[in-house]
């Protein structure tokens, strides 16, 4: 008799933490939307919607290549070589860092807990933000740009590439030990085969996104494509505007499709 109450109650257990959570989420979205200050649709939003898409439909062709000077494609290239800069930049500190906040290559778990700290405060600052701060110390230009990309993907690649160290399987670690091996060729023989695949995968996934901020970080000085094209935005150019944004949106996708790809081959 008391199994069949058990039973019972517990549906009405199940639904009440529904409920609750249901009113939680509820009362989560009215506090967000309640705190959005809402004035309306402008009357010049129609019209400059209109002048987008007509920048869209009517590309400025002749800025895509200019030989006497500033064009789309030294743009867009600028912008590669930030995104390429920043991720090199990125890995050589991420590894180590990643050593040393991988639980299972520490005896003490204060050493990998310090590893794991300094790559949570290192994620905490959005790549605009540190963009920001490398603009005051070194000027702005495309050097502030890589600087910002190559600290702010510290944090991220070096958790994923902690993550992957800690997945890996420590049967050829222990196999090398009984055999009289030392710590460096544990390392090259044991750890590194097992976590290199997953290392290229989050670094070919960080390029992705690398490429993605460096096409917004020029909006605020820090080199790339963005500097022109607030420019034209500021200068109401649509026709440029709509040439600078189909360039992104073509390289993007290609570095994407790419990246996928080979991705797929090393996973």
């Amino acid at each position: 008799m008391s199994d069949l109450r058990s039973t019972l109650h517990k549906p009405k257990k199940r639904r009440l933490k529904t409920a609750f959570v249901i009113l939680l989420l509820l009362a989560i979205y009215v506090w967000a939307f309640g705190g959005i200050n809402y004035s309306g649709i402008r009357e010049s939003a129609g019209p400059v919607t209109r002048a987008i898409l007509g920048g869209f439909i009517n590309p400025d062709w002749d800025y895509v290549y200019s030989p006497e000077g500033e064009d789309l494609l030294r743009a867009l290239l600028e912008t590669l070589a930030i995104a390429v800069v920043g991720i090199f930049v990125s890995v050589l500190i991420a590894v180590p860092v990643s050593f040393w906040a991988a639980r299972n290559l520490s005896r003490l778990r204060a050493i990998s807990s310090s590893g794991k700290f300094v790559l949570s405060f290192l994620r905490t600052f959005p790549d605009i933000v540190m963009a920001l701060l490398f603009i005051k110390v070194v000027g702005p230009g495309a050097y502030a740009g890589m600087l910002a990309l190559g600290i702010g993907a510290v944090g991220m690649l070096g958790k994923l590439y902690a993550e992957e160290i800690e997945a890996m399987d420590r049967g050829p670690e222990e196999a090398l030990i009984a055999t009289g091996a030392n710590k460096l060729q544990i390392l090259w023989f044991a750890v590194v085969p097992q976590v290199l695949p997953g290392f290229i995968s989050a670094t070919l996934y960080r390029f992705e996104i690398n490429m993605r901020s460096a096409a917004t970080l020029g909006v605020i000085g820090a080199g790339g494509i963005g500097t022109p094209l607030i420019f034209a935005i500021t200068g109401r150019s649509w026709d440029r505007v709509g040439i600078i944004l189909i360039g992104i949106v073509v390289v993007v996708l290609l570095i994407d499709l790419i990246s996928s790809n080979l991705r797929k081959r090393v996973v």
